[in-house]
This record gives structure tokens, C-alpha cells and sequence, in this order.
């Protein structure tokens, strides 16, 4: 019975209830040791639904998938039921199988998927305790699933200690437990049995602050100076005091066997007690523990009474024996499949450099960062290095470790390594270390190099260190200092490295935009110099980017991919920048088809952390291309998967590109919404990366409500380095020449005209050249703007064009031409109609009202005007025939989730199955 816990437990029931009607949920139970998290996973285990439980192990955390193997064991059977990415992605974590490695996050929905094929026959629980101690790799697999929990009947529970760094887990609600009431506290101080003075008891009850293993712990130490107001421990440290107090009592031989089960940290009993006999303890040592309440077991499984006396176990024991019992453990653990825990066991026992243990721990290494357990990786390169016995080995191993954290987005970490490495290079001992290699003939460097990580000489390791620190430098918005060190590091490597150079200089073009024109002129020119050979998959890539980042047209981009992919390059990745050049050149509709087919390969190959960009790529070719439903529906989808997997740059800018579309529609609440979300101060404040996109979106909302001066202040910034280049920037020139038009500054328009027009000799697009002409239009005297506008309707895009019409409809109502601004004016209207843009056909409607002419209601959207836009996106592809498995793979949705949106849509679209949905037309 749980005492004074009724609000968390009525929180659970709730979830609980919703799981046996086939809704899904998450929550996170936060707070200090002791504190009852535990006892409310219990709680949850006890109310009759099946339930699978995993715990984080404080030993094991950094082994990749440890804790999730514990979760998803009770459910293997069903693995082989995965879609196969997933199932192949499952396996090679666990070490199950020889395929290829897959993206972390197709592993967090392979374990998605698998909890709905658990939760078929009724609701699941999962339970995860002691989630600050879970392995990374775990962690980012089982939040990527809970954030995605929609309609399976599956609740997971996470228990965690009380600081959000513990166990970050944004996106999930959380419920944090303080001390008992007073009147709990005390009922449940008076279930001991150990005799208290109402002095103690009243000191007892003051001192726990409502922590109930406090309360159920300290009355058998009072009297030790444990419970005691001055005693300045806080009160974890006397907790733990006070478990270390009972151990000391009991028998040598078990305090032996404890120590070993606590260095293990594991549960496994087998190892714990292969690895006492040696130190001369054994089974029935471990009894005295059992009877004192301390550990349980059945013979297989060792269960501790709280994570806090494990510690006061290890934490209590002397150096010695600590290294006595993990070099014991290393040679109780045999076979392969203990060969990560067994180097960190040799790790621990080690007291000085050991090239054994070093290899042991670098094999680890290698291993994890093959299955994306890129925290784990860093850990045992870090540890190797300090074990080396060589400095050049040690370099080496700081330069694994500085990339693989790179990888994994750590980059005050990667940052730091790369500093211990450089000054270690720099050092006499590496100098002495290299020489002597080079005498002995071998390289220790050479496995980088067969494993294709770069060069082995000290500019290689230089090159790379200088990638490394570039990145973490941006990361921490130093972007000045990380395009000089990459342009630095280019230039040193485009002699003797030059498709070396040209992977340095695409990071750099990347620096590049967010600095100014003079600096991307500086890398396009370096890249024309680099000497690549024509089948190289770079050179079609170096191609295409030489130019156009400056908005110079230089090649097709269909051409450029398509050369490129012919070359060997790796698709989608290598092909990522292109789609972000494309926009600058204004091949809008290449780019949203090329980011279509790279978004495809992303689905089946997993890998998910190159959506978020390609997503958002795709959507302002979309947009641009007059189709905004489907853009929203892409970077709707974006926005979830950069959130999902921590993608803060490009949360910031999905985001202001939903202000631009809600803007587009008229929806100033969500458009608000929308771009103050891009520049909130976790993104960067004014200086996030979506603020370019938030100010062209607040310019646009003003603008089609009329409010001029407004818009004339948010497109300021468009005018501005980094953003006056930028594809926004550009965007917005025809919207800078209309309001300064429109406000009379003639000059500010006659400038941004000029702007416009270069850019489209630049680029060679005719609707950037129509766009120019409607300028033109705009600032011509009389009759000598008609021309200008017929020209401006020769080539355009559904949007621009309805701008166009109607600028030239209110232009030729203002010359008495009504029965001809009327034919304009209507094309206007029902063209922003189609394109939902409300403003913009309000506008259009009142100029065909100034000429008597009366106009019904705005045509309704269509069908997908009904529906969110993940209903939409689930019923075109539905519509398309694909399964709702099918469906949920490609949506890294559940397929319950997918049947459960499905289900929601059709009365919406008025029919009753999916089979009538190829009927409807889902067009824009």
C-alpha cells in the first residue's frame, strides 16, 4: 500500500485507462532517491495489464542497447514480423545479425513497432527505473518511440532522478514527486519497528523531508551520528551511510559476493558468482544479505532493495578490493558476446597504461559506433587513450573519439578531445613516439586509414581535427571562427587531398551562408581550383555548388545529381546540399523532385536524421511551385522528426517556414505562434537560424492585410548580411519593390530591383525574369507599365502570378479599364482560392467589389481541407494502395497509430473505406 501518493496514483490510473481503450501514453516520474519512483512503477505493474520492464544499470551505461535488450527480450519472437529495415535495424543492435548499420532512430521505430504488435491483444505497460542511468543509444531509441505513441494501447513509464540532465526527455509530460505530506509521513515513520523518543521521531520526521526510504531506513541508525541536525551530508550521502553501516555487519564472505554483484552492476547472477569463487566467496555466502532484506534472488536474477545501497557497497569498499573484483569479473566473462562489458571491466581494474586493455577497449569502440552507439563509442576511445602506451596511438584514439562524439552531437565534448589531441601532437613525447614508429616500420595510425577515416600523417591529423573543431565551433554559434579554420584546413589539404579538401570546403559553404557573400565567393573559388578527376563522385557535386551558392547557374541539378550518383556518390548524402543550392538558383521544381527521391531513399535505408533538411527542402519547392497543402504537410512532418532527434537548427527553421505558410493562409495567431517559436532562446533568439524566415513571414502577413509600414520593418532584415543573400532574401525582393512602391520610397524600390534583375541573368529562370518585369511595372510611369505586366504573366507560379493579376487588375481599374480589370482581378481571386492564401483573395474581392462587381464565397479547399495534415498525408498514400504497415514505415508511425488517423478521416471525406478514397480527388 502506497501512502499520501493518491494524485500520482490517479495520474497513472488515468493512463492506464486510456491504454484499455486504445489510446497510448508517456509520462516521466522526476525526483531524488528514495523519494517513491519505484514504488509507483509497482503500483502500475500491480493493475493487471502485461507489462515489460527494463532498468538502467549504472555499469552498463555505456554499452549501447543494453537496457533496450531487457525491454524488448520478452517480445523477440516477434521481431521476425518487422518490416525488414526495422527488423534487420533491431537485430544489428542487439548484435543479431551481419547487416549494414542503421540509423538510431530507425531503431526507435522498429521499437515502436514492436510495442503495437505486443499491445495486439490488449494493452502494454513498460516500465524503465533508473532511466538517468540508461545507455544513450537506449535512451534515444525509447524516447524516439514515446513521442510517437499515439492510438496502440501501450503506456511507458519512465522513473528518473530529479535534474533534467539526468534524463533529458523534451516532448514528454512529466510529473515530478516531492517528500510525503506530514500526515503520510508520520503513518508511514510509525510502520517500523525500531523504537523512537517523540524527540527522535519529531527529528526523523524534519530531517527526511517526506522521502519515505528516509523514513523506512534511518530509524535503525539513530544514534550513529547519522540522524543528526548538524550532521551536513546531504541526505542521499546519509542514506547511503547508513546502507554502509548495515554491510559492515554482515559476514566478510558476503560483503565479498555484494561487492562483486555491485561491481557487476548487472543482474545476471552467473558471472557474479564465477567471479566471487576466485576471490574465495560463494552462493550460500550471499544468504545473511538476503535475510537482512538487503538483495533478493532466485538462484538466476540478483535483485538490490534500492540503487543507493549498491552504491554504499562499491562506494564503501576499499580501492583494492574494488580492482580485485572487476579483474575477477573481466575473466569470469568468456565469449563474444561479453566482449564490450569484459574490456570495461579490464578498464576499471587498470591502474596504469595497458595496451591490452587500450585494444580491447578501442575494439569496443568500433563496435558501437557500427551500431550508432555513439555515446557508448566516445566513452571507450576516451578510455583507450588514456590507457595507450604510446602518444601516437593516444592521439589516434582522441581523434576517434573527438569525431565519434562529433557524430553524436557532442560537441563541447569533440571540442575538448580535439584540444587534449593537438596538444598532445604538438608534444616532444608524440615526436619521440613517431619516430619511433617510423623506425619500426608500422603505423599505428594505419587503421584509420583502412577504415577510410583520413589521412595518418600529422597534416591528416590535422585536417581532421580541424573538421572536428569547426563543427563544434558553429554548434556554439562561433561561426566565424569555424569557416576560418575550414577554409584554413581546405587550402592546406587541396594539393595533396583534394577530394579531401572538397568535403572540408561543402562544410564550409554551409559557414559560408551564414556569414555574407564575400565568404561564399571565397570558398566557390577554391572549389573551381580543386583537382579532381572526372569519375570522382565529388567533382559533378563541386560542380554545381561552385556556382550556384553564389546564385550563379553553372549546370542543371537533375544533371549534377544524376553524374553524381553515377560516380559512386552516396545517396541521399552527398546529394543533400545540392537540394539547398538548388534554391538559390531558383530550380524550385528539381529541387523539390530531387528532394522527393532522396526523402525516399531516406525511408528505406532509415535513415532518418537526413529528413528534417530534405523535408524542408522539399516543402519550399512546394511552396514555391504553388501547392502549400502538401508543403505544410511536409514540414509538419520535418518539424516532428527534427524535434524527435534533437535537430535544433532545423526546429528553428521548419518552424518560421510554418509562420510563412500560415501567413500565405492568413492565419496570423499560428503565424505568430510559429516565428516567435523559430527564435526562442534555446534556437539562437534573434540570431536562430529560422529568424531570415520568421521576418519574411511576419513581412508577408502584414502585407496581405494592408499594413504597409509593418512589412516595410520586418523586410529590413531582408536587406541585412547574412539574410540579404539568403534563398528568403532573394524571395522577397518583389515584396520589397511593392511596399516601397507603395510608400512612395522610390529609391528603396529602384534598388532591390536592380537586386532582382541580377539575380535572374544570374540564375537564367524566367519567373525570376517575370518577377522583374512586375518590378518594372510597379515603378513605370502611365501606359509604360502595361508592357511590363503582360511580360510579368509569361512565365510565373501559381502565387506569383495571382500577385501579378491582381497588381495589374488594380492598375488597370485605376485606368478605367474595368470591363479588362475585372478578368484580371477574377483570375487573381479564384487563384488564391486554390491556394488558400485568405488575404489575398479578400483583397482581390474587395477590388472587384470597388467595381461593382459581386463576388460569392471563397471556393472551399477540397477534400484535404477537412483533414490535419497527417490525416492528408496518411490518406494519399492510403489512396495510393499502400497498407497501413506500409503507410506507418514510411511515416515512422505505428500502423495502429495509421489505422486510428484513417478511421478519424473518412467520415470527415464521407466515406466508409479506403477502397472509396481512389475516387476522391486528393489534388491540390
Amino acid at each position: 500500500m502506497l501512502r499520501g501518493r493518491d494524485t500520482e496514483q490517479a495520474r497513472i490510473d488515468d493512463l492506464l485507462s486510456g491504454a484499455r481503450a486504445g489510446r497510448s501514453g508517456a509520462l516521466v516520474l522526476r525526483g531524488e532517491a528514495g523519494i517513491g519512483k519505484t514504488a509507483l512503477l509497482d503500483y502500475a505493474a500491480a493493475q493487471g495489464i502485461a507489462t515489460v520492464r527494463s532498468a538502467g544499470i549504472e555499469s552498463e551505461a555505456e554499452l549501447p542497447f543494453a537496457a533496450l535488450h531487457l525491454l524488448v527480450r520478452p517480445g523477440m519472437e516477434l521481431v521476425r514480423h518487422l518490416p525488414s529495415r526495422q527488423r534487420d535495424a533491431l537485430e544489428a543492435a542487439f548484435g543479431l545479425g551481419e547487416g549494414a548499420p542503421a540509423d538510431r532512430m530507425l531503431i526507435g521505430l522498429a521499437v515502436l513497432t514492436l510495442l503495437a504488435e505486443e499491445a495486439a491483444q490488449g494493452p502494454l505497460l513498460c516500465l524503465i527505473d533508473d532511466a538517468h542511468w540508461l545507455d544513450r543509444a537506449t535512451a534515444e531509441a525509447l524516447l524516439f518511440a514515446a513521442r510517437r505513441l499515439d492510438a496502440e494501447g501501450v503506456v511507458m513509464l519512465f522513473a528518473t532522478r530529479s535534474g533534467p540532465r539526468d534524463f533529458p526527455a523534451p516532448g514528454l509530460t512529466e510529473l515530478a514527486l516531492s517528500g510525503l505530506r506530514p500526515d503520510a509521513a508520520a503513518a508511514l515513520l510509525d510502520t517500523g519497528t525500531t523504537p523512537l523518543s517523540p524527540a527522535v521521531r519529531y527529528r526523523l520526521l524534519a530531517e527526511s523531508d517526506g522521502n519515505p526510504l528516509a523514513l523506512l531506513e534511518l530509524p535503525s541508525v539513530v544514534g550513529e551520528g547519522i540522524v543528526d541536525e548538524t550532521n551536513p551530508l546531504p541526505l542521499t550521502q546519509r542514506l547511503q551511510l547508513a546502507f554502509h553501516g548495515r554491510v559492515t555487519r554482515l559476514p566478510a564472505a558476503t560483503r565479498t559476493v555484494l561487492l562483486v554483484a555491485a561491481a557487476a552492476g548487472a543482474a545476471d547472477l552467473a558471472p557474479v558468482l564465477r567471479a566471487a569463487s576466485t576471490l574465495g566467496a560463494s552462493l550460500e555466502d550471499l544468504q545473511p544479505a538476503q535475510d537482512a532484506g538487503m538483495v533478493a534472488t532466485d538462484g538466476q536474477v540478483l535483485t538490490w532493495r534500492h540503487p543507493l545501497l549498491r552504491s554504499a557497497v562499491y562506494q564503501g569498499s576499499a580501492l583494492t578490493d574494488r580492482l580485485a573484483a572487476h579483474r575477477a569479473l573481466a575473466d569470469a566473462l568468456g565469449g563474444d558476446d561479453a566482449a564490450d562489458l569484459r574490456a570495461w571491466h579490464l578498464a576499471c581494474a587498470a591502474t596504469g597504461p595497458d595496451e591490452h586493455t587500450a585494444n580491447a577497449l578501442e575494439r569496443t569502440a568500433d563496435r558501437a559506433r557500427r551500431r550508432h552507439g555513439f555515446h557508448g563509442a566516445v566513452a571507450a576511445y576516451d578510455r583507450a587513450a588514456a590507457l595507450s602506451t604510446d602518444a601516437g596511438t593516444r592521439v589516434r584514439r582522441l581523434v576517434l573519439a573527438a569525431e565519434t562524439a562529433t557524430e553524436a552531437g557532442l560537441t563541447d565534448r569533440a571540442e575538448r578531445l580535439a584540444e587534449r589531441a593537438e596538444s598532445l601532437s604538438h608534444s616532444t613525447e608524440f615526436d619521440a613516439g613517431k619516430r619511433q614508429i617510423d623506425q619500426a616500420g608500422t603505423d599505428p595510425m594505419s587503421r584509420s586509414v583502412r577504415s577510410g577515416q583520413g589521412a595518418t600523417d600529422e597534416t591528416g591529423f590535422g585536417l581532421r581535427l580541424d573538421l572536428v573543431r569547426a563543427q563544434a565551433e558553429f554548434a556554439s554559434g562561433k561561426t566565424g571562427s569555424a569557416h576560418r579554420r575550414l577554409m584554413s584546413a581546405a587550402i592546406a589539404a587541396r594539393a595533396t587531398d583534394p577530394r579531401g579538401a572538397a568535403r572540408i570546403l561543402t562544410k564550409a559553404v554551409h559557414t559560408a551562408w551564414y556569414l555574407g557573400p564575400d565568404e561564399l565567393h571565397e570558398v566557390a573559388a577554391i572549389l573551381t581550383t580543386l583537382r579532381l578527376v572526372e569519375d570522382d563522385p565529388a567533382t559533378p557535386i563541386v560542380r554545381y555548388l561552385s556556382g550556384s551558392v553564389t546564385g550563379q547557374r553553372v549546370a542543371d541539378l537533375r544533371d549534377a545529381a544524376a553524374a553524381a550518383r553515377a560516380n559512386g556518390a552516396d545517396s541521399p548524402a552527398d546529394l543533400v546540399q545540392l537540394c539547398g543550392s538548388g534554391l538559390v538558383v531558383g530550380q524550385d521544381e528539381q529541387v523539390e523532385e530531387l528532394a522527393g527521391e532522396l526523402i525516399r531513399q531516406c525511408r528505406e535505408q532509415g535513415r532518418i536524421g537526413l529528413l528534417a533538411p530534405l523535408l524542408f527542402f522539399r516543402s519550399e519547392g512546394l511552396s514555391f511551385g504553388g501547392r502549400p497543402r502538401e508543403s505544410r504537410i511536409a514540414a509538419e512532418e520535418g518539424l516532428r522528426i527534427a524535434r524527435d532527434i534533437g535537430q535544433a537548427q532545423w526546429v528553428s527553421q521548419i518552424h518560421a517556414f510554418l509562420a510563412y505558410l500560415a501567413a500565405l493562409h492568413g492565419d496570423s495567431t499560428s503565424c505568430r505562434d510559429h516565428a516567435d517559436r523559430a527564435v526562442a532562446e534555446e534556437f539562437g533568439g534573434p540570431g536562430a537560424v529560422g529568424a531570415s524566415w520568421a521576418h519574411a513571414a511576419m513581412a508577408l502577413l502584414a502585407l496581405g492585410e494592408g499594413r504597409l509600414e509593418q512589412a516595410r520593418t520586418e523586410l529590413a532584415h531582408m536587406t541585412i548580411e547574412p539574410a540579404r543573400h539568403h534563398v528568403i532574401g532573394l524571395r522577397t525582393l518583389p515584396d520589397q519593390i511593392e511596399v516601397a512602391v507603395r510608400l512612395g520610397a522610390t529609391d528603396r524600390a529602384t534598388e532591390a530591383l536592380e537586386r532582382l534583375t541580377h539575380w535572374s541573368q544570374r540564375a537564367g529562370q524566367e519567373w525570376i525574369a517575370a518577377l522583374a518585369a512586375r518590378g518594372r511595372a510597379l515603378l513605370a510611369d502611365g501606359s509604360d507599365a502595361e508592357p511590363h505586366y503582360m511580360a510579368a504573366l509569361a512565365a510565373n507560379r501559381p502565387f506569383d502570378e495571382a500577385r501579378t493579376r491582381l497588381l495589374y487588375g488594380e492598375w488597370l481599374r485605376r485606368d478605367k479599364r474595368k470591363v479588362d480589370a475585372r478578368a484580371q482581378l477574377e483570375q487573381a481571386m479564384n487563384l488564391f482560392d486554390r491556394l488558400d492564401a485568405a488575404p489575398w483573395s479578400e483583397r482581390a474581392r474587395t477590388e472587384l467589389g470597388a467595381l461593382g462587381v459581386g463576388t460569392g464565397a471563397r471556393a472551399s479547399g477540397g477534400p484535404l481541407s477537412l483533414l490535419t495534415p497527417q490525416e492528408s498525408q496518411i490518406v494519399r498514400l492510403a489512396a495510393q494502395g499502400l497498407s497501413n504497415r506500409e503507410i506507418a514505415a514510411r511515416l515512422f508511425l505505428s500502423h495502429r497509430t495509421v489505422g486510428h488517423h484513417l478511421y478519424k478521416a473518412y467520415p470527415k471525406l464521407g466515406v466508409l473505406s479506403r477502397g472509396e478514397l481512389s475516387a476522391l480527388d486528393l489534388t491540390e
